[in-house]
C-alpha cells in the first residue's frame, strides 16, 4: 500500500514517507536491497522484478503477503522484490530493464510517457486518490473554496502531495497565485503543530494517521470524486509496452498474484503485517506493529472502487487527469490517456 515516497533529486512524491515504519536499519540497508533483492516464488519459474521504491515498509505488504503466501509460486512465477537505492530514478531500472513492473502512481507514469518512457498502466492499486489537505479539527477550512488567502504546507512543487493540492484549488475555482503555498519539505507534522501553516498536504492514509498517533485532532479534505470524479489517478503497476508484448502472459499471472496479494492483506490486516515481517525491519516492535494496523485499516477503504472491486482501471478518470496535468503545464507534450493503460492485463473475473 502506497504512502509516499520521494527523493530530493528527482523532486516527486510516494514519498521520502512521512512517517515511515521502517527503522534506521532499515534506511542503512537501503542500498544492500537495491543490490542483493530477495525473491519469491518457485525456483524454477519464470522471473519477474518488480520495482517497490526505496523503503521496506508495510505500504508493500500485499506483495509480501503474496510471496509469503505463495501466489507467484503457484503462479509458475519467480518474483524479485527490488527496493530501489535512494539516489535511484522511479524509472531508471524499468527503462533499462533491470525490471520488468514498477509500482508507481499513475500520474507519475503518464508524466514519464510524457518524458518517452513507454510504461503502460495494467492494475490501478489505489481506486481513491490518497492525498488530502490535513487541518487541524477546528479549522474554518471546510472546502477547496475555502483555502483562498490560506497559508498552505506542502513538501514542495512536485509529486502527488502538489498534484493534489493543485486539483483541490482548482475544484474550489482558485489557482496558485490564490492560495499562499509554503514549500515545507517532510515536516507536516511540526508545521501543522506549530501553527506555521493552516493546513499541510499529506497522505490521508499516514500523515493523518501520524497525526492522530500524536494526539492532534485533524481531519482530511480529498477530492470530490462524487462531482466531476476524480482527476487523478492512484498507485498501481505498470510496465512497457515491449515487455508486455513479449511476456503477457507472465505479467497477467504477476497481476493476479499479486491481487490476491492485496486482497488478503486487506481482509486479514494482522497476518499481513506479520507476514510483512520477514521484509520491513523494525516492524516486531509493538509501536510500529500499532502504527501498521492504523495505515492499513485507513488504507484499506481506498484500495476498492464503489463497487468494492480491485486493481480496476476507470479510462474516464485517466483521460480527465491527462487533460488535467496538460492544463497545469506536469506534462512536457502531450500525451495520448488511452496508450497509457490496458485493462487486459487485470483478472477477467
Amino acid at each position: 500500500m502506497r504512502f509516499v515516497q520521494t527523493t530530493r533529486r528527482r523532486a516527486r512524491g510516494h514519498r521520502a514517507l512521512g512517517a515511515a515504519l521502517a527503522s534506521v536499519v532499515a534506511l542503512a540497508t537501503l542500498t544492500s536491497c537495491a543490490e542483493e533483492p530477495g525473491a519469491a516464488g518457485g525456483k524454477d519459474g519464470a522471473s519477474i522484478t518488480v520495482g517497490l521504491t526505496y523503503t521496506p515498509n508495510i505500504q508493500f505488504s500485499p506483495f509480501y503477503v503474496a510471496a509469503e503466501k505463495g501466489y507467484y509460486k503457484d503462479a509458475g512465477l519467480k518474483v524479485t522484490l527490488r527496493h530501489h537505492g535512494a539516489a535511484e530514478s522511479l524509472f531508471g531500472a524499468l527503462s533499462s530493464g533491470k525490471e520488468d513492473v514498477i509500482y508507481a502512481g499513475g500520474d507519475e507514469m503518464l508524466q514519464a510517457r510524457a518524458q518517452n518512457v513507454p510504461v503502460v498502466d495494467i492494475a490501478t492499486f489505489y481506486q481513491k486518490y490518497p492525498v488530502g489537505l490535513i487541518v487541524p479539527e477546528d479549522s474554518e477550512i471546510r472546502k477547496p473554496a475555502d483555502l483562498k488567502g490560506r497559508k498552505i504546507g506542502t513538501p514542495g512543487p512536485f509529486g502527488e502531495t502538489y498534484f493534489g493540492l493543485l486539483a483541490l484549488l482548482k475544484e474550489g475555482g482558485l489557482s496558485t497565485k490564490d492560495a499562499r503555498i509554503q514549500n515545507i519539505g517532510f515536516t507536516q507534522q511540526a508545521a501543522l503543530t506549530g501553527n506555521k501553516v493552516e493546513g499541510v498536504m499529506g497522505y490521508v492514509n499516514n500523515d493523518a494517521v501520524s497525526f492522530e498517533e500524536a494526539g492532534k485532532e485533524v481531519r482530511s479534505m480529498t477530492l470530490d470524486s462524487g462531482t466531476a470524479g476524480d482527476p487523478l489517478v492512484g498507485v498501481g503497476l505498470g510496465a512497457k509496452k515491449k515487455t508486455l508484448d513479449k511476456r503477457g502472459a507472465d505479467i497477467r499471472k504477476f497481476v493476479d498474484a499479486s491481487l490476491r496479494g492485496l486482497r488478503y492483506a486487506i481482509d486479514h490486516q494482522d497476518e499481513a503485517i506479520k507476514l510483512s515481517e520477514k521484509y520491513v525491519p523494525g516492524l516486531r516492535g509493538e509501536k510500529q506493529r500499532k502504527n501498521a494496523r492504523a495505515v492499513l485499516r485507513a488504507s484499506a477503504p481506498l484500495m476498492r472502487n464503489d463497487q468494492g472491486e480491485l486493481g480496476t482501471i476507470d479510462p474516464q478518470t485517466w483521460t480527465r487527469m491527462a487533460d488535467f496535468m496538460y492544463e497545469q503545464g506536469l506534462l512536457e507534450k502531450t500525451v495520448t490517456p488511452e496508450d497509457a493503460y490496458d485493462t487486459s492485463y487485470l483478472p477477467k473475473s
